[in-house]
C-alpha cells in the first residue's frame, strides 16, 4: 500500500494599587541564592524523566529561612462578585453546580460564574477573551476564576481538555499587573511548573496569546534543548516562567535566576508530575519561594500523594472537581479494546489503518510503550508505504517538535508515539478537525502465570490509556 501524500518589551505599569511598603530590592530579604551547579548532564525531556536518578537535583539549594515581616507585601486578592452572581438563590447557584458536575469543598468558596463578563477580569483581559470568540466558561473556568481571583491556595480537579491552562492563566495576569515592575535581577513574578516540555510550551503559548495586551514577558525553561537562549530571557526579565522541574533547579542552582519575586505558583498537572517522579524536585523548588504566595495546583486526579502535596504546600485552600473525585478520565472518547494474538497484532494495524485512511484528513496516533517498539513500528509502517514517524524521549527537541509539526499540519498523518506524547499534545489549532483513530500495543508474555505480574501488567496498561485518552481530548476544547 502507498500513501501520496518571546520576548516582549518591558510591559507598561498599572494595576498596582494595593502594594504597599519597601521597594523591589526589599524581595531580596530572607532570600539566599544557589551555589554553582554547572549543567544537566543526565537530565533529558524536561520532564521526560525522574525519579532516583534526579533525585540529587537542588542540593545545592540554600534553606530559606523566611522573616515575613521585612518583606514587601503584596495584592492577591482582586474578585468583586458581579451583582448577577449576588442575586442569584442559592438553589439557583446548586443546580448550576449540579448541570455542570462541579463539586467544591473548602470555607467560604466564591459562586461560580456564568459568563466572561461575571468574572470581572480587566478590559485588556476580556478584550483578548473575546477575540477567541470563545461562548462560555467551561465549567472549571465558572468555577475556578472566582477561586483563583480571590487570592486564595485553590487545587482544581478535571479532566485534561477542560481549560485548566486558562483557568489560571488569565487570573496570573491580573495578578502580575497588581505588582510593582520587576527591577534588574528579579526573577519572575508567576512561576508554573508542568510535567513535560510538551506541554511547558503550550502553556507558553496561552500565556503570551492573553498576556500581549499587557505586554509580558514569558520564557519556557526545559531540558533537551541549548540553554543559552532561556538564560538570555531570565536575565533580561520576564514576569512569567513556564518550567520543568529538572532545567528549572539547574538554573537555579547555577544563579541564572531566583524565585524571590514570586507571588503566583502554579502546579500544572501534578498527579502527572509526581507519576514522574519529580516530588523531590517540586518540593526543593517551593522551598525556594515566600510561604505566603498563592498557589494553585491543578491535576486531572487526586490520589493520596497530590493530596499530601497539597496539605503540605498550601493553606486553608478550596477546592473545585469537576466530574468524579477519584478520575477524571474524559468520557467523550469511544473506547474500543481488541485482544489478539502477537502475531496478529501487525496484521489487525494495517487493517484498520487502511480502513481509517481511506479519508486523507483523518490522523492516526499509535502509542507504544516502548522507546525500541516505537521505532520498530515505525519502520515497518515505512516500509510498507505508509507516511509514519515517531515521537519518544531520545529524540532531540528539534526533531520532536518537527515530527509534532508534521503531524498536526497533516504532512505525516500517523504518528507512533511513547508516553512523552500522552498528554497535552494540543490539537486546537487543525482545521477541519479530523477525527483519531488509537491504537494502542501493550505485549503481555505468554509465560507470564503468576496473578501479581499480570496485575502489575495490566496496571501499566491502564494508567497509559488513561494518559492518553485524556491527551487526546485536548482537541475538543480550548486550553
Amino acid at each position: 500500500m502507498s500513501y501520496g501524500g518571546g520576548y516582549g518589551s518591558s510591559r507598561d505599569g498599572g494595576y498596582s494599587n494595593g502594594y504597599s511598603g519597601g521597594n523591589s530590592n526589599g524581595y531580596s530579604n530572607g532570600y539566599s541564592g544557589g551555589g554553582g551547579y554547572g549543567g544537566s548532564n543526565g537530565y533529558s525531556g524536561g520532564g521526560g524523566a525522574g525519579g532516583d536518578r534526579m533525585s540529587n537535583l537542588g542540593d545545592g539549594l540554600k534553606t530559606q529561612h523566611w522573616d515575613l515581616a521585612t518583606m514587601p507585601k503584596f495584592e492577591k486578592s482582586f474578585y468583586k462578585e458581579d451583582p448577577a452572581v449576588t442575586n442569584r438563590s442559592q438553589n439557583e447557584v446548586d443546580e448550576f453546580r449540579k448541570k455542570m458536575e462541579i463539586s467544591i469543598t473548602g470555607r467560604n468558596v466564591p459562586r461560580p460564574v456564568h459568563t466572561f463578563d461575571e468574572a470581572g477580569f480587566p478590559a485588556y483581559v476580556m478584550s483578548e477573551v473575546k477575540a477567541q470568540g470563545f461562548p462560555a466558561p467551561t465549567a472549571i473556568q465558572s468555577q475556578g476564576w472566582p477561586m483563583a481571583l480571590s487570592g486564595r491556595d485553590v487545587v482544581g480537579i478535571a479532566e485534561t481538555g477542560s481549560g485548566k491552562t486558562l483557568t489560571y492563566c488569565l487570573p496570573a495576569i491580573v495578578h502580575i499587573n497588581a505588582q510593582p515592575l520587576l527591577a534588574p535581577g528579579d526573577g519572575p513574578i508567576v512561576l508554573v511548573l508542568a510535567p513535560t516540555r510538551e506541554l511547558a510550551v503550550q502553556i507558553q503559548q496561552e500565556m503570551t496569546k492573553f498576556g500581549k495586551s499587557s505586554r509580558i514577558r514569558n520564557t519556557c525553561v526545559y531540558g533537551g534543548v541549548p540553554k543559552g537562549g532561556q538564560i538570555r530571557d531570565l536575565s533580561r526579565g520576564v514576569e512569567v516562567c513556564i518550567a520543568t522541574p529538572g532545567r528549572l533547579i539547574d538554573m537555579l542552582e547555577s544563579g541564572k535566576t531566583n524565585l524571590r519575586r514570586v507571588t503566583y505558583l502554579v502546579l500544572d498537572e501534578a498527579d502527572r508530575m509526581l507519576d514522574m517522579g519529580f516530588e523531590p524536585q517540586i518540593r526543593k523548588i517551593i522551598g525556594q519561594i515566600r510561604p505566603d504566595r498563592q498557589t494553585c495546583m491543578w491535576s486531572a486526579t487526586w490520589p493520596k500523594d497530590v493530596r499530601q502535596l497539597a496539605s503540605d504546600f498550601q493553606s486553608d485552600f478550596i477546592q473545585v472537581n469537576v466530574g468524579s473525585h477519584d478520575l477524571s478520565a474524559n468520557h467523550r472518547i469511544t473506547q474500543i479494546v481488541e485482544v489478539v494474538s502477537e502475531f496478529e497484532k501487525r496484521d489487525r494495524m494495517i487493517k484498520h489503518l487502511e480502513q481509517i485512511m481511506e479519508d486523507r484528513a483523518n490522523k492516526i496516533l499509535i502509542f507504544t510503550g516502548t522507546k525500541r517498539v516505537a521505532d520498530e513500528i515505525t519502520r515497518f509502517l515505512r516500509q510498507d508505504g505508509w507516511p509514519a514517524l515517531s515521537i519518544h524521549g531520545d529524540k532531540q527537541q528539534n526533531e520532536r517538535d518537527w515530527v509534532l509539526n508534521e503531524f498536526k499540519g497533516g504532512k505525516s498523518p500517523i504518528m507512533v508515539a511513547t508516553d512523552v506524547a500522552s498528554r497535552g499534545i494540543g490539537m486546537r489549532n487543525i482545521n477541519p478537525l479530523p477525527p483519531f483513530l488509537l491504537c494502542l500495543f501493550f505485549c503481555i508474555s505468554y509465560h507470564c502465570r503468576r496473578v501479581n505480574l499480570m496485575r502489575a501488567l495490566f496496571t501499566r496498561y491502564a494508567t497509559n490509556l488513561r494518559n492518553l485518552f485524556q491527551a487526546l481530548c485536548s482537541f475538543r476544547s480550548f486550553s
